[in-house]
């Protein structure tokens, strides 16, 4: 492991002493879907959610730093000026009727190959295939310079670096394989660790961060859930997770449809098995408080059970999950389609999406005291 990620891939901070509920948002990667997400975000502020945490993967990143790294009255304004930007380039009216609008994404997404993204990524030239090994460009299709310049417009880092906001952006360690977190608890974070989150390859480059170079979190956990599950230790937690990718789905009849419906499986959340997982744990954690309670005060001071006794915590997680569900004419290339007219969709789903649940609020009961963790999955 090398220095930097020791420094950063411990799983379990120190446990907070106070009790108080507090609100975190995760933010899946998903190119172009992003837009979901952002609908979604203005939505939960309209009813009064204002996250105390916000984590993200790939273009979960760069919604949750323009969340963290600007005031509450003005996130929705960057959040849209961001999505703009990126869309300005494909300002085209979307026909209506699904083969029209199939064929409509279809170009949208061939121009984004050819083109690149307005304020995002532009094409390099010559292309890598052309370019001598290790020289500079080789190693992806386009240059994500834009990208820095966008991020410094639109996002106040020294306010996310006062830790008011908390920040985790997940990203992969090319070198060692290794998966881990930028957090403003931890160190400071910049334009470069939001953009090494977001770096999918081959398409964008690697970022080099303090000496070392990684790729977009999402090619080894495309979910910051069990991140935020560990790090808040004693802490009763309400979590928003807005997905973009959905686990269940249909089996392909053609080839294109096999190509969907693989990137499906590998960029979903698989939230069950994560929250299963997590469950079982707290419920060890939870009969172990149980257990310390009823020993004698001496044998609770004793060093040989100080670690394990610490194990033990009594809290309530609930978990709202929301997942974008994709549009009939959508196809494998919903990822990277970055029309206005798309981005303005997803916008309207994910606002829709959170409205409805909002209104449905089961997960305001009070937690039983036998279930330490809920979740509220409208799918």
């Amino acid at each position: 492991m090398t220095k930097n990620e020791e420094a950063l891939s411990d799983d379990i901070d120190q446990a907070p002493d106070n009790k108080e509920r507090h609100t975190a948002l995760v933010l899946q990667g998903g190119g172009a879907l992003g837009a979901y997400q952002a609908g979604a975000y203005e939505a939960l502020m309209e009813n009064g959610y204002t996250p105390n945490w916000v984590a993200g993967i790939s273009i979960g990143s760069i919604n949750a730093a323009i969340i963290a790294g600007n005031p509450p009255d003005q996130r929705i304004e960057k959040l849209r000026a961001f999505w703009e930007k990126i869309t300005a380039t494909l300002n085209l009216s979307a026909p209506s009727g699904d083969f029209p609008r199939g064929l409509f994404n279809a170009y949208n997404a061939w121009a984004v190959m050819l083109l690149g993204v307005s304020s995002f990524f532009k094409p390099r030239f010559p292309q890598p295939f052309l370019l001598f090994s290790g020289a500079q460009g080789a190693t992806s299709f386009y240059d994500t310079s834009p990208l820095y310049d966008t991020l410094e417009a639109l996002i106040d880092f020294d306010r996310i670096n006062t830790g008011e906001t908390r920040l985790s952006l997940g990203a992969v360690n090319i070198e060692t394989g290794n998966f881990i977190y930028f957090d403003n608890a931890r160190q400071r974070i910049g334009p470069e660790h939001v953009m090494a989150s977001g770096a999918l390859p081959p398409a964008l480059p690697p970022v080099e961060v303090d000496g070392e170079f990684y790729w977009d979190g999402g090619l080894v956990s495309n979910t910051p859930l069990s991140h935020v599950l560990q790090q808040s230790r004693d802490r009763d937690m309400l979590i928003f997770q807005i997905d973009l990718w959905n686990a269940r789905g249909t089996v392909p009849r053609n080839l294109l449809e096999v190509q969907d419906r693989q990137k499906e499986i590998s960029y979903s959340s698989r939230t069950r098995t994560v929250t299963d997982a997590y469950r079982r744990e707290l419920e060890l954690r939870r009969a172990i408080a149980e257990i310390a309670e009823h020993l004698p005060e001496a044998t609770r001071r004793d060093p040989a059970l100080q670690d394990y006794l610490a194990l033990g915590e009594r809290r309530s997680v609930d978990i709202v999950h929301l997942i974008y569900k994709r549009k009939r004419y959508e196809s494998l290339a919903k990822d990277f389609q970055f029309s206005r007219a798309s981005m303005q969709e997803h916008w309207q789903d994910g606002y829709q999406d959170v409205t409805r649940e909002i209104g449905m609020p089961d997960w305001l009961a009070p937690v039983e005291m036998d279930k330490g963790i809920r979740v509220f999955d409208p799918y």
